[in-house]
């Protein structure tokens, strides 16, 4: 058996052009366009990369990007009082706060500074809420656009044993929601799990997000598990792998995420989604 590739680049730009349209035919109605608001803290480079594609992206499908790009300097309350005053600004719709951010602010308290209804990176304890009781508002980017990927393997995902390695707050315990909101049954890894490789092994579902570059080898995967992976490591020859070695694991896997072109373009397309959703719901 040799995995088919998830696709996460051509599944994304079928996307951006599906909300594009819903975007025109909002303006061909009156409405304006969506409207998100970056707050970037720094010059963290990665960072920096993640908001210029992001702002790409909202430039490609009409959705109105503003980027406040703040010194690593600024006070927590300064900070505090722009997510307010953007919580106020009708002209938008999502607030996203890149992180990481500098040690002295208090990212949880950020986050938990926006309104609900403008979290577009699904991180505000209401929306993990309401992802937990199955009544999702605005859902967790890059798990959302991991379900956006597993639909397009059409396999019915009910009874399915999944296994997500990782428990981030950022994706590890939102894709366990997810998958348990589908009726799979869950089974979330860390670092104090103990014989990972045979939990691996009874996986239908792989969901690598450990952030540890070739750690899930082939003779972990169970033939035809579909094997989804987050990882974006960087080695020092410059080559970008993810936590899965994807030439071991092609084998037995059914169906393959690609990295890079697997997982990453999916969470910049669940952001566009999420911005506007909160834009319809603003309407």
């Amino acid at each position: 058996m040799t995995a088919k590739r998830l696709d996460g680049k051509a599944i994304a730009a079928q996307l951006r052009q599906h909300i594009q349209q819903q975007i025109q035919t909002r303006l061909e109605q009156g409405l304006r366009p969506p409207g998100l608001a970056v707050i970037l803290v720094g010059d963290h480079h990665a960072s920096q990369v993640y908001v210029r594609q992001k702002q790409n992206a909202c430039q490609e499908v009409g959705i109105v990007s503003k980027i406040w790009s703040l010194s690593t300097a600024v006070s927590s309350a300064e900070l505090l009082d722009l997510l307010n005053q953007l919580n106020e600004d009708n002209e938008i719709d999502g607030i996203l706060v890149q992180l990481p951010l500098p040690s002295h602010i208090d990212s949880e308290l950020a986050i938990e500074k926006i309104v609900p209804h403008k979290d577009v990176d699904g991180f505000h304890p209401y929306n993990v809420g309401r992802l937990a009781l199955r009544m999702p508002l605005l859902r967790s980017c890059t798990p959302k656009g991991v379900m956006t990927l597993l639909a397009h393997t059409q396999v019915n995902l009910e009874g399915l044993d999944a296994v997500i390695i990782g428990q981030s707050h950022i994706v590890g315990r939102p894709m366990a929601l997810e998958l348990l909101a589908a009726r799979c049954t869950i089974t979330v890894c860390h670092s104090r799990t103990r014989q990972l490789a045979d939990k691996v092994r009874q996986a239908d579902i792989v969901v690598a997000a450990v952030g540890k570059p070739n750690l899930i080898q082939g003779d972990w995967i169970k033939p035809g598990a579909i094997v989804i992976d987050v990882g974006m490591n960087r080695l020092t020859d410059g080559k970008l792998v993810g936590d899965v070695d994807f030439a071991s694991a092609s084998q037995p896997a059914s169906w393959i995420t690609p990295v890079p072109g697997g997982v990453g373009p999916m969470t910049v397309a669940s952001l566009l989604e999420n911005t506007l959703q909160a834009a319809q719901h603003h309407s």
